[in-house]
């Protein structure tokens, strides 16, 4: 069983196939965290593991404890309140009826059972009894009486846990839940790198590794979205754990709004980490009987460096998050019309894209922004999706007939949750959008955000994008979203729940998503916020890929696709070939193919060579397509940091075909090079497709591949692909 609970020593021990997370029950119903690294056998032997130090004299103690040595501000723990004797971070905190913040959670009984409950309204790993078992320990708060269910789910075969809370309140007056963490973890030293990644706009995913310092640090979000200058996903690495070996705990939070991962290491050297919902932005009446639920976090141990711990964030991900039909249903290969014709198209336009795509095998056409409204430019028409006749001149379904008849699929672009001033719909609901009583609502992109808390305008947008779907053949949408929020206030709540605003919005866009993809489960839906503004876990549930990035030079796209790599798969991380003219064609294609793989150009000003290679890349696109979306992906050089090289590499899981890939950012002074591989089966003998010689994987992973190139050498923005076939023995 993945979960045991031994009565003799109170220990909960939580097993996957390499890992253990443990803790006990202390005196008094306190919940002490005990182990989390590498599997062991242990369990009552694990309890000593609580101390990491004789309390200090001005630390509050229960006097009913009668070990001297417990005192919750050194003890580590499961769910931390506030001001009851531990002056650290706490993952709880609940104003009481009286006026106080004191929130002390002691354990009351708990169960295991089969499979995973969802979580109502939010996005969650799901699985089917007998793919994971769960843990859900009761708590209370002996004075107030609110309750804390803290939920564990065991994954065994990904080393995974995901980890909610579900606060209630069964008392008789109203609380104020104002902090409300989904997870804490506690470890018992400094001996750990701080992973994370960090950016902006056109330039997102870039990672950054330090060493943990005593008092805090943490990443966050206060855009209203997760945004693109910290992503919720963060590592702690052991010191001297690289991409192949060593130990690294991955933590990642499936929520698209506000969130914090905060550490604080104390004075003792020991860190704890907790993830969720930004407090800072949060505050959440409770209603007698009413409950709130958490986002939920997801941890991953790998002993096997930061590869491993990527690859079980890859397949956990693809198996029990990414529910859509698409996640493992062959994607259509498409072609975005915006960085060919931004906004100035029409109907003969896009059939003349498709009529040169079809020739080169793209099986979609996607019109994005501009369709709609009298959206000529990005001051107008936001919010009023109704087909624009002046461009589109048949109607939409003429031009989706004129598309299909060439044996091609249609796509089309949304921004529901935005609308510009100059908009029908804001003429006829200006109090629709989001604003601050007595504020002056601030542009970003001359738009507005539409108060998605509200069911009535949910309603609105869902009638508006119904009417559209369900009376054409549209096949994919793309769900953009251009601003963040500010001046956020909400006209329908009260004072006293206006720092409810940012979660609610948050579950009124899962909602909206849920809705769509409900009612045209067929729609492939890719989510967008100006690139990778918004790619988290969250969205990935409704949407199985996201566009990665709106900076589409293949050098740059590097970092930004290693970056994303490290938590999400493949699979999700939408990537196109573009006009962009740092590198030849054939690199475009080679990064874009680590991604969906698509293009984002005018098909019609393709020179005779690119059209070729474009079809070779299409070939390689349907050849390798379940290599690269379901296989094992290995980093070998980090672009972020070697100044010559970007390799990595896909190994098939029978670990019987390989594709290996190096791009050449900058020329390097040695003509003489090799690389070693991974992931390969050292029994069995691999064929260079290309070459027709055959290697055994044992060499292939200890001397490498020959990658020399004749004078003048590997030039800057060149690359190579090579692909490996195995059979198990020689002869």
């Amino acid at each position: 069983m993945p979960i045991t609970f031994d009565p003799s020593s109170r220990i909960f021990k939580l097993d996957t196939d390499s890992s253990t997370y443990a803790f006990l029950v202390h005196d008094e119903g306190y919940l002490v965290h005990l182990y989390y690294g590498p599997k062991v056998p242990d369990t009552a032997a694990l309890a000593p593991l609580m101390y990491r130090g004789w309390y200090d004299s001005l630390s509050p103690r229960n006097p009913h404890v009668s070990d001297r040595r417990f005192s919750l501000d050194f003890i580590p723990q499961e769910c931390p309140g506030s001001s009851n004797g531990d002056f650290r971070i706490s993952a709880l905190e609940v104003r009481s009826p009286a006026g106080d913040t004191v929130t002390d959670l002691r354990y009351t009984g708990h169960r295991i059972f089969p499979g995973k409950p969802e979580l109502p309204g939010l996005p969650a790993t799901f699985a089917q009894e007998g793919e994971a078992e769960t843990l859900e320990i009761e708590t209370a708060d002996p004075v107030t009486g609110v309750k804390a269910f803290l939920l564990y789910t065991v994954f065994p075969g990904y080393d995974a846990l995901a980890r909610s809370v579900r606060v209630e309140n069964p008392g008789s007056a109203s609380v104020d839940l104002e902090r409300a963490y989904s997870m804490c973890l506690e470890l018992p030293s400094m001996d750990y790198d701080f992973l994370h990644m960090y950016g902006r706009w056109a330039k997102e995913n870039t990672t950054v590794r330090h060493p943990l310092q005593h008092g805090l640090q943490g990443i966050q979000s206060k855009r209203g979205m997760t945004g693109p200058n910290h992503n919720p996903f963060a590592a702690l690495v052991r010191k001297g754990a690289d991409e192949d070996q060593g130990q690294a705990i991955g933590v990642s939070l499936i929520y698209s709004g506000n969130f914090s991962m905060e550490i604080e290491v104390d004075t003792l050297g020991c860190p704890r980490l907790l993830a969720g919902i930004n407090p800072s932005t949060f505050r959440w009446r409770l209603e007698p009987g009413e409950s709130f639920q958490t986002p939920e976090a997801v941890t991953v141990f790998s002993g096997e460096g930061l590869g491993g711990m990527s690859r079980r964030f890859h397949r956990l991900f693809l198996d029990h998050l990414m529910r859509s039909q698409w996640t493992k249903k062959k994607r259509p290969l498409l072609i975005n019309d915006w960085e060919a014709a931004v906004f100035d198209f029409d109907d003969q336009l896009l059939v003349e894209f498709a009529q040169e795509a079809k020739e080169l095998g793209v099986e979609m056409l996607v019109m994005d922004d501009g369709w709609f409204g009298a959206r000529n430019n990005d001051y107008q028409g936001l919010g009023d999706w109704q087909v624009n006749e002046n461009k589109l001149k048949g109607g939409l379904g003429h031009l989706i007939d004129q598309v299909n008849a060439l044996g091609m699929k249609f796509g089309i672009w949304y921004e529901p949750e935005m609308v510009n001033p100059d908009s029908d719909l804001f003429r006829a609901h200006p109090d629709w959008i989001i604003q601050a009583k007595g504020r002056e609502p601030s542009l970003s992109r001359n738009q507005y955000v539409l108060d998605m808390t509200r069911p009535e305008v949910r309603e609105n947008i869902y009638q508006q994008m119904c009417a559209v779907l369900s009376s054409h053949n549209i096949e994919y949408v793309k769900w953009d979203c251009n601003r963040n929020i500010s001046e956020a206030g909400n006209a329908v709540l009260p004072p006293e729940r206006q720092g409810e605003f940012f979660h609610r919005y948050v579950l009124g866009v899962y909602e909206l998503m849920d809705r769509i993809t409900s009612t045209f489960p067929h729609i492939l839906l890719e989510n967008c916020s100006s690139g990778g503004g918004r790619f988290d876990p969250g969205m990935m549930y409704y949407s199985p890929q996201i566009w990665t990035s709106d900076c589409t030079d293949p050098i740059e796209r590097l970092t930004i696709q290693f970056g994303a790599s490290l938590c999400y798969p493949v699979a999700s991380m939408g990537a196109h070939v573009s006009a962009s003219p740092r590198t030849g064609f054939e690199t475009k294609g080679a990064v874009a193919l680590m991604g969906t793989f698509g293009y984002e150009l005018d098909p019609r000003k393709l020179t005779p060579e690119e059209k070729a290679v474009a079809k070779e890349q299409i070939a390689a696109y349907h050849k390798y397509y379940d290599l690269i979306h379901y296989g094992d992906l290995y980093r070998i050089t980090d672009p972020a940091r070697d100044p010559y090289f970007a390799d990595w590499q896909f190994v098939s899981p029978d670990r019987t075909e390989a594709l290996f890939t190096r791009v050449v950012m900058r020329k390097p002074e040695n003509y003489y090079q090799t690389q070693r591989l991974r992931g390969l089966d050292p029994e069995k003998y691999y064929t260079d497709e290309a070459t027709g010689e055959t290697y055994s994987g044992a060499l292939l992973m200890s001397a490498g591949i020959d990658l020399s190139a004749p004078w003048p050498g590997p030039q800057d923005g060149s690359c190579v692909m090579k692909h490996f076939t195995a059979r198990k023995a020689q002869g």
